[in-house]
């Protein structure tokens, strides 16, 4: 079985990577993003910086680390495939596999996420380091945060296709997806720090989306190599994404199960 998940990880992470057209025209798109983000956070930090969190130097890191691995990080990055073969009744072919089809999900959605991040973030990191202050993107101050933060982000990428899995069973309920993927997206991003950093949000809501699954995803390794995170805070934020990442697994495969026994195929 372990073979099958290498096989089909390799071949979808390959076919992800031949969409470079898509991939180049995405990069303006997280440039244009990137500096529009740090313009804006600068005025601010102009007014009045002590005000504020966390430092401009540590926002502008968390913008352009979270620009590069979006692929990695955004909720609303679905696997279209999937929604199209439960609305189009394909799913009944992918029932008689001999392989699990969560394992085959979980599978594809992540490679598909890491296909992505491999064709941004090198250019985007490139360039990023590259420009003037405060615009550049600098290094986390302690060697041993670097391991850290590719630790947590594997973690986070576990949290975010596994919190994405309910909403691909969602599908065998409805007859379109969409509703649930815009709801689940916007409202996602939103918490988990996609569009404003965490530590920006009011106290009793930030202390409520930290302990939550959403303050386990971009979260946690933006603010590790942005240098905000260290210490205490760091190892409980770790803790939490692998609770999140197990419960967030147990409730996804419960939910399979009791879906594929009730399933009707429609389309086909």
């Amino acid at each position: 079985m372990v073979t099958a998940y290498r096989a089909l990880f390799r071949i979808r992470f390959t076919n992800s990577l031949q969409y470079r057209a898509a991939a180049i025209a995405g990069l303006f798109t997280n440039f244009a993003w990137g500096f529009m983000y740090i313009l804006a956070f600068l005025a601010f930090y102009r007014s009045n910086p002590g005000t504020f969190p966390m430092t401009m130097q540590q926002t502008v890191t968390y913008i352009w680390m979270q620009q590069a691995f979006m692929a990695l990080f955004f909720i609303w990055i679905f696997d279209n495939s999937i929604f199209d073969s439960i609305e189009s009744g394909q799913i009944a072919y992918e029932l008689v596999r001999p392989i699990d089809l969560y394992g085959r999900w979980f599978t594809q959605t992540s490679a598909n996420r890491l296909a992505g991040a491999a064709l941004r973030c090198v250019p985007i990191l490139t360039v990023a380091f590259l420009l003037p202050a405060p615009f550049r993107l600098v290094l986390p101050g302690e060697a041993g945060l670097l391991g850290l933060f590719f630790l947590s982000v594997l973690l986070s990428m576990g949290v975010v296709v596994s919190f994405t899995m309910p909403v691909y069973i969602s599908t065998f309920y409805t007859l379109n997806s969409l509703g649930v993927r815009v709801a689940a997206g916007v409202v996602g991003d939103f918490l988990a720090g996609g569009y404003i950093p965490i530590p920006f949000f009011p106290d009793a809501l930030r202390a409520a989306v930290e302990l939550s699954p959403f303050g386990a995803m971009q979260n946690m390794p933006l603010l590790i190599f942005s240098g905000y995170l260290y210490g205490g805070a760091l190892a409980r934020g770790l803790v939490l994404q692998v609770f999140w990442l197990v419960m967030l697994l147990c409730v996804g495969r419960i939910l399979m199960k009791r879906s594929l026994n009730r399933i009707v195929v429609q389309g086909g």
